[in-house]
């Protein structure tokens, strides 16, 4: 079973939202109808990055690392590469 890990943003508020899924379609429906309450508030959203991983634990490690950077430049610099060069 393959994960995601996505970025969305906001087009209210130009903020980034970092998540990850096994389902990605799925996620996505949730947080552009509303139904996720952190982006709820940030609506519309606009997905701008997406990188599949072999399993959900590999994406969730990149995603909590991708948080804990705190870097607005970081997650820029990965949406223009549309790459994430980070292993674990």
């Amino acid at each position: 079973m393959s994960a995601y890990v996505y970025i969305l943003q906001s087009l209210k508020n130009s903020r980034f939202y970092i998540g990850s899924t096994a389902d990605l379609n799925r996620r996505l429906q949730e947080h552009l109808s509303g139904r996720s309450t952190y982006t709820s508030f940030s609506l519309p959203l606009k997905l701008v990055f997406q990188q599949e991983y072999p399993t959900l634990t590999m994406a969730r490690k990149i995603e909590f690392w991708l948080k804990r950077q705190k870097s607005k430049t970081l997650i820029e610099q990965i949406i223009a590469n549309q790459k994430i060069t980070k292993s674990f």
